[in-house]
């Protein structure tokens, strides 16, 4: 078996000046959602308090009972004193604005956490869900390293100060992405402006509730193609947003935690800014979509010669529009032959981009069709080919 490495395309190399992104946020982060391209860093990897991000971990765990037919959007979730307004720790937080004993939808839980930024919502998905917030936390754990997340940790479901509230930027983006991509029929709900919860059931909810309609996130309203996610803030934390936008077919996923900000509408501000310099410093490039015939890869003991290699998604890389596609070069490496039998789908090796040296996208090549294993008596004449030197 030999390895075997396919220059695709080679540009001449290049370089170019490239002004880097300017934030007073401590971190900053920016990644292109088809390539995975990093396009700004900036502590990206540097744990921070994420306030009522952390909901999106919440709703993550959330969607997954969703998803397995646990729970529908209209089943009923009971809350508890926990949840109460009343509780002296909803006073100054975000909220709903609950009572014991009343019960809520799914889908108002889901729109109140996403909207205003429910942390007595968050407690009562826990308690369903786990039996209790600290319980929930171990499932929000979970769900965190079996995404690639690392380094996340957790304290609570809503982001109340807590010193186990810790998560990266880096991190942020992931659970972002992972959203995006694994709930399309939910993720919408990201991109209510406004909720109007029609349960009250206490007089001085009834009021608060007529002034707490709007979505903190008001990049939602001053950015044509942002459509999620959320916001947090925390006087320890300061003001952080995890947000998405897509424009012209190309989604960016942008995240600024330990921003200095008078209110939301500063922050928004600056996502924008930090959205828009992706959008107009960046481009992206396609080479492969699904189904294109990157290599034809020989089968050892296969009914077929060869088994052509694709890729399972759009291989997409994303380069600063200054210097377009100099300095790049794209490699299929895979070992050669394959052993049969080879599935449909199955990985037969990996497509690599690189721009002047450094990797910048990396995917696999899977098998366009499937390859049965020949039958006893084709392998001997597979072996008596190859002896008499005719393979």
């Amino acid at each position: 078996m030999k390895k075997k490495i396919f220059i695709l395309l080679l540009a001449l190399v290049t370089t170019s000046a490239h002004a880097d992104f300017s934030t007073r946020a401590k971190s900053a982060f920016l990644i292109d959602y088809d390539s995975g391209t990093e396009i700004v860093a900036k502590n990206a990897d540097t744990l921070m308090p994420p306030s009522s991000m952390i909901k999106l971990m919440t709703l993550a765990v959330l969607f997954d009972e969703l998803r397995a037919g646990n729970l529908t959007m209209d089943d009923r979730l009971t809350v508890s004193e926990n949840a109460d307004y009343e509780n002296p720790l909803w006073y100054p937080a975000s909220k709903i604005c609950l009572v014991a004993g009343q019960t809520i939808s799914v889908r108002d839980a889901i729109l109140g956490l996403i909207v205003l930024s429910g942390g007595d919502a968050s407690v009562v998905v826990a308690e369903k869900l786990a039996g209790s917030e600290s319980a929930f936390t171990e499932k929000m754990q979970e769900k965190a390293r079996s995404i690639g997340m690392t380094q996340s940790t957790f304290g609570n479901a809503s982001g109340l100060p807590n010193p186990n509230n810790l998560m990266t930027s880096r991190e942020l983006a992931i659970l972002a992405n992972h959203i995006i991509s694994d709930y399309p029929d939910l993720y919408p709900l990201f991109a209510t402006k406004r909720f109007q919860f029609g349960e009250y059931q206490s007089d001085w909810c009834r009021d608060w509730g007529r002034t707490h309609t709007m979505n903190y996130n008001k990049l939602l309203f001053i950015m044509p193609g942002a459509d999620g996610l959320k916001t947090g803030h925390t006087d320890d934390g300061g003001y952080g947003m995890v947000a998405s936008a897509k424009i012209g077919g190309r989604r960016l996923i942008g995240v600024i935690n330990g921003y200095n900000a008078k209110n939301h509408d500063a922050l928004a501000a600056e996502m924008k800014k930090l959205l828009e310099y992706g959008y107009s410093t960046t481009m992206n490039h396609t080479f492969y979509e699904p189904g294109d015939k990157i290599a034809a890869i020989p089968v050892w003991y296969g009914r077929q010669d060869n088994v052509v290699a694709t890729v399972e998604k759009p291989f997409v890389i994303t380069i600063p529009k200054s210097d377009g596609l100099n300095g790049v070069r794209v490699l299929a490496r895979y070992n050669e032959p394959v052993s049969a039998p080879v599935k449909q789908g199955d990985k037969i090796g990996e497509i690599i981009a690189q721009r002047n040296g450094q990797e910048i996208a990396r995917a696999p090549l899977v098998a366009t069709q499937t390859v049965k294993k020949t039958q006893f008596f084709g392998r001997v004449i597979k072996n008596i080919r190859v002896i008499l030197g005719i393979d």
